[in-house]
């Protein structure tokens, strides 16, 4: 069965804003929040589906790879990492991920979004491990194609055989119940428990070599789905592939990768054009040739017109790099500069002694031969 479109889930055109798809999504989650509808095995569907609606399109990276590709974009290596991918976020990982939404808080759906306990009451807080960022290089080809990288990663786990009991301090609530008097009489609030910090559970026992949260670091090796496109300083999101944390209900860390670009030794990127120098000797400027010239999607034949002159710009539109925003493809530009001559045998100086005089040898510019700040105004106009 096809998959709804997502913009379709949250009501919505696929030029919203962002402040349109979080307006959207909220509006959404509160219809089908199951603290509103109990035992509704529809409404609950509904809410996952907003929910991995808005997973994707509140992420600029995700939304563009969305718009592009459609669902098939999150299967296979295309998917981005991480994310929903099709689905499959529990109850509890839409929760931890999405409760900022309503402005955080425990309790029921009154309370705030982080408070679904399936019927209302107090709700022990998810405890998040600690995000790790990398950084990967990319050269521009990888870039101009999209890659999947897989690098290793040093991550904190649970140890195997680590257990957990209940917080004696708080009772598994993973609050705790603090009261101060005030003008208007006592008031009772409720704070982080601060043994257990919100997760509910401490160390019971646990391995030897584990440290005092029941944690080991691990070696992984861990596959990145980068999208075509990106640039310098690009950050994407591994999900649940950062640092785990302790307790049985836990859920781990993001790893955060940020892109860094690596310089090509003949090209130049400049947003998703890209700048080539190509020089000719002065026979080729003179009498025409054709070059094969590396483009960062594989090698053009061009061909250089007899009496091109230093300077001219050839544009092979679409040979750049795609925009991640999807908005299209850049140009390839072949800057030709034609090779002036250092050192000339006796022979040679002779001839160009001679061709100095010529009449087809005195520069003679007309006005088709636009300058090179003129040329450069027309590409980007």
């Amino acid at each position: 069965m096809a998959k709804q479109d997502f913009y379709e889930i949250l009501g919505l055109s696929k030029s919203a804003t962002q402040a349109e798809i979080k307006k959207g999504y909220r509006k959404m989650a509160i219809k089908y929040h199951p603290d509103k509808n109990p035992d509704d095995t529809a409404a609950e569907e509904n809410f996952k589906k907003a929910a991995e609606a808005y997973e994707v399109l509140s992420d600029e990276n995700k939304r563009a790879r969305y718009d592009q590709y459609g669902h098939a974009g999150f299967e296979g290596p295309q998917g981005g990492g991480g994310g929903f991918g099709g689905g499959g976020m529990n109850m509890d990982d839409i929760f931890s991920q999405f409760g900022d939404i309503f402005g955080g808080g425990g309790g029921g759906f009154g309370g705030g979004f982080g408070g679904f306990n399936g019927g209302g009451g107090q709700r022990q807080a998810r405890v998040k491990g600690s995000n790790m960022r990398i950084r990967v290089k990319l050269t521009l080809e990888e870039i101009a194609k999209g890659v999947e990288k897989k690098v290793k990663v040093r991550r904190k786990v649970q140890a195997d055989g680590v257990t957990y009991k209940t917080c004696t301090t708080c009772n598994g609530s993973g609050q705790q119940m603090r009261v101060t008097n005030t003008i208007l009489g006592r008031m009772q609030t409720a704070t982080t428990c601060s043994t257990c910090s919100g997760a509910g559970e401490i160390i019971n026992s646990k391995p030897a070599g584990a440290d005092a949260q029941g944690l080991i670091v691990k070696e992984e090796t861990v596959s990145i789905n980068i999208p075509e496109g990106v640039t310098e300083g690009v950050q994407l999101k591994v999900g649940g592939k950062g640092n785990e944390a302790p307790g049985k209900n836990s859920i781990p860390g993001d790893l955060l990768v940020l892109i860094e670009e690596i310089p090509h030794e003949t090209l130049k990127r400049e947003g998703t054009n890209i700048h080539y120098d190509l020089y000719v000797n002065f026979s080729e400027a003179v009498l025409g040739t054709s070059k094969e010239v590396d483009t960062v999607t594989g090698k053009v034949k061009i061909k250089i017109d007899a009496g091109t002159q230093s300077g001219k710009i050839l544009r092979l539109k679409g040979k750049g790099l795609p925009s991640i925003e999807r908005y299209g493809t850049g140009d390839f530009l072949i800057h030709i500069n034609v090779w002036t001559p250092q050192e000339l045998n006796k022979e040679q100086k002779q001839f160009f002694d001679k061709m100095s005089d010529s009449e087809n040898f005195r520069p003679s510019p007309n006005k088709s031969d636009k300058s090179f700040f003129e040329k450069v105004k027309d590409m980007f106009s």
